[in-house]
């Protein structure tokens, strides 16, 4: 058994590269070998998003508080809430971030494969986060 205490992992900034806006990551858990499974709580101020991305095993994405905006890759702009659970299987392009004029944080959960957990792509214009 292993505890990991809530606030024992540092927050950071959501990579500029990566994200649009303000973004807080606050890590959670990262499973121990030959687990593959990791997890962080992530915060967006409002209009804050990711960039385009995929996971070579899906994602899973909690909302814990607030609104928010989801699309994958040809489908239309999602709103998301507090309680929403949404699932981006493996390799599905998508992005996630807050409302407009909301802040919305949730839990993201996906596992490595090769030691990847994620590939980064383009940023979302602001067309394409307005719809």
């Amino acid at each position: 058994m292993k505890i990991i205490r809530a606030g024992s992992l540092p927050s950071g900034p959501g990579p500029q590269d990566y994200f649009t806006g303000t973004v807080r990551i606050d890590p959670m858990f990262q499973a121990d070998e030959p687990g593959r499974t990791s997890g962080a709580h992530v915060t967006f101020e409002p209009g804050a998003r990711t960039a385009w991305h995929t996971h070579p095993a899906g994602q899973t994405i909690i909302i814990t508080l607030g609104r928010g905006r989801v699309q994958r890759e040809g489908g239309p702009v999602e709103e998301v809430t507090t309680g929403d659970v949404v699932f981006f299987p493996a390799g599905e392009k998508h992005w996630h971030g807050a409302a407009p004029e909301n802040a919305m944080s949730h839990i993201a959960i996906q596992e490595s494969i090769d030691g990847t957990p994620v590939t980064w792509m383009e940023k979302v214009a602001d067309e394409d986060y307005n719809g």
